[in-house]
């Protein structure tokens, strides 16, 4: 058994997804269920005896103790954080409490159920954390990109809360010897995303005729991940990384913002044309750079690649055909998510 926490999230809810059709090895699901926790992306594991959902907060480590001591999981897979560049600005105080303080009580619920194991039990647990390439800070448009010896420069209260999580746990590793991997993400994008996000932020106002908000001039570089090749270079990273480790994690696809809204466009001008002839491109709005907006990101991928074997198995093209897809063919899923705090969210943020 396997302990996920965070996994009614975007990419932690794919995970789950993913891990229970490849695997019959259950899974306990921790989750606060916070606005981008969603039980509907776990529908069809409603009755799937492997599935035991918990509600709950990665902060309270009498209740991870608890579940530990109860179910005794051979990994636990930490995807529990706030993730909103955005929101972070606006409201940093819970990206502290849930991404530095949750992580450290994590870490101390976990690696005192781990001091208890024995033998072969003790040998074979993992506690993996998941995190992201913005501890990284940005990147000119001639640098390299980031490798996992590259220094930690933070420029968002998100992402300094992910860099002094990913601290703790490199920190428990060397100090009590707990056996930790890390993992650093480019950007996701895929099926079940919170429409906060640009991509299906971007679809779901294309269908709703609302402006498609471009933050300055849409020259922002991101590397798009898509998030079933995320899921499957932590599943290999689980199964053979070397303890105590950091494997970046990207696509190889470095994209524009602007270009990667302007495909997104063209698709849905080709699978659901707009009643009146226009082209969706013509929603397109540019608005107010965001303060402090990394202008580059870039995943160098090679350790991972060479060391176990991975590589994305979609590229952008393929990806965000799926992506766009699923969005339109899953309407119910986005009637149910977009609810009135989350229009109150956009408006705020993007204006009305």
């Amino acid at each position: 058994m396997i302990l996920v926490t965070g996994g009614a999230g975007f990419i932690g809810g794919n995970f789950v997804l993913d891990w229970l059709a490849q695997h019959d090895e259950p899974v306990i699901n921790l989750d606060k269920l916070t606005y981008a926790g969603n039980l509907d992306t776990l529908a069809s594991l409603k009755d799937d005896p492997r599935h035991l959902f918990v509600r709950g907060d990665i902060g309270d480590r009498e209740l991870i103790a608890r579940l530990l001591a109860e179910h005794r999981p051979r990994a636990v897979i930490n995807f529990a954080a706030e993730s909103h560049v955005d929101r972070s600005i606006s409201g940093p105080g819970e990206f502290i409490q849930t991404n530095v303080v949750g992580t450290f009580n994590l870490l101390e619920a976990v690696r005192g159920y781990w001091k208890e194991l024995e033998g072969e039990a003790k040998q074979a647990f993992r506690f993996l954390h998941v995190s992201t390439d913005e501890v990284y800070g940005t990147l000119s448009a001639d640098d390299a990109p980031f490798a996992e010896t590259n220094a930690y420069e933070p420029n968002s209260p998100y992402s300094a809360s992910k860099a002094a999580s990913d601290h703790l746990v490199r920190a428990w590793h060397h100090t009590y010897g707990l056996p930790v991997l890390t993992t650093n993400c480019s950007n996701n994008y895929g099926p079940y995303h919170f429409p906060e996000k640009l991509i299906p932020l971007v679809i779901l106002n294309a269908q709703a005729g609302k402006p498609l908000p471009i933050y300055g001039d849409g020259q922002q570089v991101r590397d798009w991940l898509y998030v079933k090749d995320h899921c499957a270079a932590i599943r290999r990273v689980l199964e053979a990384g070397r303890l105590g480790e950091t494997y970046n994690v990207g696509g190889w696809n470095e994209k524009p913002n602007l270009e990667v809204v302007h495909t997104i466009c063209a698709m849905l001008d080709e699978l659901r044309p707009r009643a009146d002839g226009e082209h969706y491109a013509s929603q397109i709005t540019f608005v107010q750079d965001r303060p402090g907006h990394d202008r580059r990101y870039a995943i160098d991928a090679t350790k991972l690649s060479r060391e176990l074997g991975w590589k994305p198995a979609e590229t952008f093209d393929t990806g965000i055909r799926k992506t766009v897809a699923w969005y339109l063919d899953n309407q119910d899923w986005i009637d149910n998510v977009t609810s009135g705090a989350y229009r109150d969210w956009v408006a705020t943020q993007y204006g009305a």
